[in-house]
């Protein structure tokens, strides 16, 4: 029941009109970084309507749903983070699982970020200082992001050829680390049973589809030059167990990645707060603007 509930929200979220741009801001909307007319393949781009005299940071943000439900509307926590005037923003669309099943997704948002590194200098924006974030299956999507750099089977033939930029940190709020370890942690989805966010990514049970299913597996590519990490996941989440952020931030510090876990006591799947909100600004103003600041681990504010 509470699946269902949950893929009730992110209908309603995908029904949502477009909210403006934070004031300040100019929006780039429908941007078709695949060129191939699709409107899931596109991203909003927005940018500060003074041109900054130096190029901005900018952080990508992308959207959850179970990989079947959600669109590059669901823009509220980007919003938050950029309405400073500091950084720019991008929002990226990809292919739901009722078109294209695994690894369309990852190829569709590497063929985003490579748009992004290539158009960068047109639109003001520094390649080198390059933040994700995203919620639930974003967050898998910017977590398989930031681990798998250079590994050519999740690249895709997508869109532009050129190298992708270098992701400089990720924040990754509840989403999916390791498939192979999914099942038994006390999740709403089982991997195992048909119609689930899971199986309908992979086409099927995660049993039948191990070598797919351990590639999509963020953990599985963790590597010491991969950025710093922010997890931020609730004990009471009842889709993705809360077991997988501290699977994933283990994994990132034997291998001396920088990584630290926000805990939401008793908190559900997607939650917000001040205090959250604040040390994600600090997590992304240390590595993208090299601004003093720390994010301890452990407990969040909740209201």
């Amino acid at each position: 029941m509470r699946y269902l509930l949950f893929l009730y929200f992110c209908i309603l979220l995908t029904a949502c009109a477009q909210t403006p741009p934070p004031e300040g801001f100019i929006a780039l909307r429908d941007v078709d970084y695949a060129g191939t007319g699709n409107a899931r393949q596109k991203l909003d781009l927005y940018l500060p309507e003074k041109p900054s005299a130096k190029p901005l940071p900018l952080i990508v943000y992308v959207h959850g749903g179970g990989w079947e439900s959600g669109n590059k509307d669901d823009t509220g926590l980007l919003f938050q983070l950029i309405k400073s005037g500091d950084y720019a923003g991008a929002s990226l669309g990809y292919r739901l699982t009722q078109e294209a099943s695994w690894p369309a997704q990852i190829h569709d948002v590497k063929a985003a970020l490579r748009w992004l590194g290539a158009n960068a200098q047109k639109h003001g924006i520094d390649p080198s200082r390059i933040g994700l974030t995203g919620i639930s299956a974003g967050g898998h999507l910017v977590s398989l992001l930031g681990t798998s750099y250079g590994v050519k089977e999740l690249e895709g033939a997508v869109g532009l050829a050129d190298p992708a930029p270098k992701v400089a940190c990720v924040a990754n709020f509840c989403g999916p680390a390791n498939f192979l370890t999914f099942a038994g942690k006390g999740s709403d989805i089982d991997p195992e049973q048909p119609r689930t966010a899971i199986t309908k990514l992979f086409g099927g049970p995660v049993s039948q589809h191990l070598v797919a299913a351990r590639a999509a597996s963020p953990v599985t590519h963790v590597s010491l030059d991969d950025p710093p990490f922010l997890h931020i996941h609730g004990t009471a989440d009842t889709l993705v167990p809360y077991a997988q952020a501290e699977e994933f931030d283990a994994a990132l510090k034997k291998a001396g990645v920088s990584s630290t876990l926000l805990t939401g006591k008793d908190a559900p799947h997607v939650f917000f707060s001040a205090d959250l909100r604040d040390k994600m600004q600090t997590f992304f103003d240390k590595h993208l603007r090299g601004k003093a600041g720390e994010v301890k681990e452990g407990l969040i504010s909740l209201p």
